[in-house]
Formats: structure tokens, C-alpha cells, sequence
């Protein structure tokens, strides 16, 4: 892609209102802009990003069986009614009325419309186990949006569902779901602490949150350093014995406090939805049984927020390999000189060709504007063609994340790029 045929508006200072580094650097990087508060647009860049995440979360799932649907976000009321949470303030629901006077609700999760479905599909034990899932937009009306996509009041969501014959089966779901979650927080390039969790408003008897450590976090961890043990604060209250300096309940070390973000969440739902809106089955034996659930969430737009305060320095973004929006950005320090424009395509063609994303930033600016933009979207490889190097059809190629630099023969150039980690060979 050339940066004159896209859209990326990046600026030099963020505005006033965004107060942490992920909010204020996907601004300035042209990522997403604010229609009004807690509801965001999300731009080329910002999208490609999310989309990256989105398809590391499918690749996952998919590999625990997953199966991929969507539900719609406008929601009867009765399906609500049934499962006794219509207008649950904890999940800040905004209801609507159609032209009729019907009552309906923009979703801010879906258990009951997933309920529903398989109430009126599943018949037999032999129909389960089944795990489906969606990568959505939710909305859930916060009195106060803050934070960007942090805390938005509409935002991007995978949210899944485990339908299981006992509980020793939704036990094998529930931890399938756990390693999954860590395989697609690790490939997102995010460094998170599994934390024992308050079910809340999802009901249920066991719950598990993905915090992302980060000094801007909201949530507040209590985790033992040796064994891993951690537990969030609603957890906490809920056991006088688990507080910082106590000693941890797995190993006896000293517990500490951390802050974090929560980018995922898994619940263990037993019946409660099931019985309420009669999904039940037939076992082996021609008796009826309910549906044993789970519940899992993933804060997509919130993902990529995580990433950006735990991936960044004073100039900007710095993305893992695995989300960025660009494996490799051409940076052409003069587009007026014959010899590096000539080198320029080459290389971009060379690479488009052997099936790598670049970005090409072919705009007539000054080279010093377009450094700045290059740290400022954080793309993990930069080459960049000076006017010199180029007579002798070299280029320099440099890791963002280390600073490493070498000199490359174009011709040499697709052997120098390394591997899945996107670092250089020499």
C-alpha cells in the first residue's frame, strides 16, 4: 500500500481530552478518530490492527472446535424477561422502542439469544458438546467513557458459548478455553495474569479474568510473584486473607498488588441460563437434562489498547509482530532523486511479490516528517533508501523495537528479512 492511496492522518499532538499513552498514540497515528464520547471511528490503520487480532482469536478457537456465527445486537425484550436480567444495571443496557412500542435492547453480551438458539435446535445428547462464538459489536452505555477504546460505550468483542452433557465435560471446555486464551494473548504480543474472578452479573460458579499488567489499569490484582496466584479485587473482598503482605494461599510467599487491564474473561455458567430458558437435551438413557454453559469473552478494541501501554516509547508504538498493521515500512529519504525512486519500486515490487504487507511511504514531505511517522505507527522493520546508498543499490534496513541497523543489497534483501519473529539476519 502507498501511503498517498490510504488514509492515515497522523498529528503531532494529541488532544486534550485523551489521557493515557494508548489512547493518545492511536490518535496522533491516525488509528481512530471520536464521534462522541466512548463511541469511535476506526480508521485503515487502526481497523487493519483489529482485524489482525480478530483472526488470531478465529485461529485459536477454531483449533478447540469453535464454531463461528453471529447474533444480532437488537434483542427482544422477552428473551431478557426469561433469564431475569432485563434492565441489569451492572451491564449498563440502553433499551429502544420500534414503531410498534416493542421493547427491545442493543446487547451488550449474548447469553440469552445463544440460549434461545439451542433450545430450539439441540435435541440429543449426541447434538454436544457444541462451543460457538462471534466477533461483535457490543454497547453498553457507560456513564463515563474514558480511556479511548478502553472503556468505550461501543466496542468490539468475541464472545463464545459452551453448550456441555455434565460438568465434567464443561470443566474440559472451560479449561480448553483458558490455554486458548493464552495462546492468542501470547501471539497478540500481550503480557497477561490469569486472576481469579467474582462472576458478577453472568452468573455462575467459576470465573477467570485475562488482566493485562499496566500501570493505567483500573483493576486492581493481588498475585503471589513465585507461584503465580492472582486474584482481582472482587474476589479479594470476598476472602478477608487474600490482601497484599498476607500470605499467599498456594505457597505462603508474601502477596503483592498490581494494576492491570481486563482483556478476557471466562466463566463457568452450570444451568443458570439453561434453566431458566429450557435448553435441555435427552441423555443416553431417553431422560431429559439441562444444558450445562460457558461463558468467554474477549475485549477486542480493548486487546489492542492493552498492547499499545505495554508496547510503546517516547515516540510512539512499537507493535508485535503478530497484530501489526505493516510488516515493513519503505521509507525514501528524497522521491525527486531518479536513482532512489528506481530503487524504491524495485524493492516495493520485490516484496509485495514474495507476499509481504508494506507500506510504501511515497509522499512528497519532508525525510524528517516521515521518521517521525514511522516511529510514531511503530511497523516493525523500516527500510529506508538514502540518496547515496541508493547509486550503489543499497539499502538500510532497521528493527524498531531494537534499534538494530544493517546495510542490504537490494538483491540480497528478501534473505536478510527474518522469520515469524521479524528480526534481522546478518
Amino acid at each position: 500500500m502507498r501511503w498517498s492511496k490510504t488514509f492515515i492522518p497522523t498529528v503531532r499532538e494529541a488532544p486534550s481530552e485523551a489521557e493515557i499513552i494508548s489512547h493518545k498514540l492511536m490518535l496522533r497515528a491516525g488509528m481512530i478518530r471520536m464521534l462522541s464520547a466512548g463511541l469511535y471511528i476506526y480508521l485503515p490503520l487502526g481497523l487493519r490492527v483489529i482485524r489482525k487480532v480478530e483472526n488470531i482469536i478465529r485461529g485459536e478457537l477454531n483449533k478447540k472446535g469453535g464454531q463461528e456465527l453471529l447474533m444480532p445486537i437488537l434483542q427482544p425484550r422477552e428473551l431478557w424477561e426469561k433469564s431475569g436480567r432485563w434492565n441489569a444495571e451492572e451491564l449498563g443496557m440502553l433499551t429502544v422502542e420500534n414503531r410498534a412500542g416493542r421493547e427491545f435492547v442493543l446487547a451488550p453480551t449474548h447469553e440469552e439469544v445463544i440460549t434461545d438458539l439451542v433450545r430450539r435446535e439441540i435435541r440429543s445428547y449426541k447434538d454436544l458438546p457444541k462451543n460457538f462464538y462471534q466477533i461483535q459489536t457490543k454497547f453498553r452505555d457507560e456513564l463515563r467513557p474514558r480511556f479511548g477504546l478502553m472503556r468505550a460505550k461501543e466496542f468490539i468483542m468475541k464472545d463464545s458459548y459452551g453448550f456441555d452433557v455434565d460438568e465434567e465435560s464443561a470443566g474440559k471446555t472451560y479449561h480448553g478455553m483458558e490455554e486458548a486464551y493464552r495462546n492468542i494473548f501470547k501471539r497478540c504480543g500481550l503480557h497477561t495474569q490469569v486472576v481469579e474472578a467474582d462472576p458478577g452479573a453472568m452468573g455462575g460458579g467459576m470465573s477467570h479474568e485475562f488482566m493485562a499488567v499496566a500501570d493505567v489499569g483500573e483493576d486492581v490484582i493481588v498475585c503471589c510473584s513465585k507461584c503465580g496466584y492472582a486474584a482481582n479485587k472482587e474476589a479479594v473482598a470476598k476472602n478477608s486473607s487474600v490482601k497484599e503482605g498476607k500470605p499467599c494461599p498456594e505457597c505462603g510467599e508474601p502477596l503483592e498488588t498490581r494494576h492491570g487491564i481486563e482483556v478476557g474473561q471466562i466463566f463457568n455458567l452450570g444451568t443458570k441460563y439453561s434453566k431458566s430458558m429450557g435448553a435441555a437435551f435427552l441423555d443416553a438413557g431417553g431422560e431429559e437434562k439441562l444444558c450445562v454453559m460457558g461463558c468467554f469473552g474477549i475485549g477486542v478494541t480493548r486487546t489492542v489498547s492493552a498492547v499499545i501501554e505495554q508496547n510503546h516509547d517516547e515516540n510512539g508504538i512499537i507493535w508485535p509482530p503478530g497484530i501489526s498493521p505493516y510488516r515493513i515500512l519503505i521509507l525514501p529519504v528524497n522521491i525527486t532523486d531518479a536513482p532512489s525512486m528506481d530503487l524504491m519500486e524495485k524493492t516495493y515490487e520485490k516484496l509485495l511479490n514474495s507476499g509481504m504487507e508494506v507500506l510504501l511511504d511515497d509522499r512528497d514531505v519532508r525525510a524528517g516528517i516521515k521518521f517521525k511517522d514511522a516511529d510514531l505507527i511503530g511497523i516493525p522493520l523500516r527500510i529506508t533508501i538514502g540518496q547515496e546508498k541508493a547509486k550503489s543499490g543499497i539499502v538500510e534496513i532497521k528493527n524498531r523495537r531494537t534499534g538494530e541497523q544493517i546495510d542490504c543489497r537490494e538483491e540480497e534483501l528478501i534473505q536478510k528479512l527474518g522469520g515469524e519473529q521479524w528480526t534481522l539476519k546478518k
